[in-house]
């Protein structure tokens, strides 16, 4: 356990900063999620909708660096690969 005031208040930031994080992380999977649903759905209109929308979240998370960047591109291209593979 922390000691000094400033570990006490590391510990404090660490642990928002540890939420803030998962929950974002979280809200990348389900977008990602809403795309291989609609792309198993056959719905190209909606998965290429719903790509933009996972896209941006993607790259703001590799942004701020909570998933690095070459991970980030990877899930992308994928994804975008899946999308305009479709018929």
């Amino acid at each position: 356990m922390a000691n000094h005031k400033s570990a006490i208040k590391r510990a404090r930031q660490n642990t928002k900063r540890q939420e803030r994080n998962r929950s974002r992380k979280a809200e990348v999977t389900t977008a990602v999620r809403k795309v291989r649903l609609a792309l198993e759905s056959k719905d190209k209109t909606l998965a290429k909708c719903l790509l933009v929308k996972a896209q941006s979240l993607i790259d703001r998370l590799a942004k701020i660096g909570i998933i690095k960047r070459t991970t980030a591109g990877r899930r992308i291209s994928r994804l975008t690969a899946q999308t305009s593979s479709l018929k």
